[in-house]
């Protein structure tokens, strides 16, 4: 199977990256464009990919092609390659545009949405698929193949993938300030930056792991830590006093907002 990659930021490297590692396809089987030269040179770099010079040369020899540009440059770019998509599979990882627009301006309906997240760099993205009614199961299990390369894959209706937005999509940047507000409050109470940090992210991900590996609701795992009368609980409190939870929630819902506004 041949892909092509219309775009070669971040995310792309990422997909890409993963991708080879985990053997999906060979890098020649691999065609990116991208009207970043930087982007591009990277991507060579890094991945010995086949470059394109334009968005038609890339798509000419695909069986999936990839948009992972910025949402204000999907439009243009699907609109000259209309006729350009028959045969062949899209996958926008485009936040805020619609299965029914993307068809819309390409001319085409098989096509998955896709919304992972930065952890994709590191190989540990929630990636969320949600594809159209003229999708297949090989379609779908095309695109499974290309983001379990950089995490979990999870599939649901397209009228959760704002929500997912929400959560998985800006997760990320949530959970960034609350490592940084740990760090700071251990610094406060006289650890060395670096020390206060790294105690920080291994609390913090050896946590998700007690999640994911007990299959414990966090509840359940927060009771565990919490004795009476004890250091936690004093903790706790001032967390409840400031409303931190409501205000997790409340980012999460607020994100998801503007991406259901970013859909109209």
């Amino acid at each position: 199977m041949n892909y092509a990659f219309l775009g070669a930021g971040k995310m792309a490297m990422a997909i890409i990256l993963g991708m080879l590692r985990s053997k999906l396809c060979p890098p020649t089987s691999i065609t990116v464009s991208s009207r970043s030269s930087e982007g591009l040179q990277n991507l060579s770099n890094a991945a010995s990919v086949r470059i394109a010079t334009t968005n038609a040369d890339a798509v000419a020899q695909a069986d999936v092609v990839v948009l992972c540009m910025k949402p204000a440059d999907v439009p243009k770019a699907l609109e000259s390659l209309t006729g350009a998509f028959d045969n062949k599979l899209i996958i926008s990882v485009a936040a805020g545009l619609p299965i029914q627009k993307l068809s819309a301006m390409s001319g085409h309906d098989r096509i998955i949405r896709a919304m992972p997240n930065t952890a994709a760099m590191v190989g540990r993205s929630a990636t969320a698929l949600a594809g159209s009614s003229a999708t297949t199961r090989e379609d779908y299990a095309a695109a499974e193949g290309i983001f379990e390369a950089v995490g979990k894959v999870f599939t649901v209706p397209e009228s959760q993938i704002d929500a997912i937005t929400g959560l998985s999509g800006s997760g990320p940047a949530f959970i960034y300030l609350i490592l940084e507000a740990l760090s700071d409050g251990g610094v406060a109470v006289g650890l060395p930056r670096k020390l206060a940090l790294e105690l920080a992210v291994e609390t913090l991900a050896g946590s998700a792991e007690m999640v994911s590996s007990t299959a414990e609701h966090p509840a359940v795992l927060r009771e565990m830590v919490t004795s009476p009368n004890g250091t936690t609980i004093a903790g706790l409190a001032e967390l409840e006093k400031a409303a931190v939870r409501a205000a997790v929630a409340n980012a999460v819902k607020a994100a998801a907002h503007r991406a259901q506004e970013l859909s109209r």
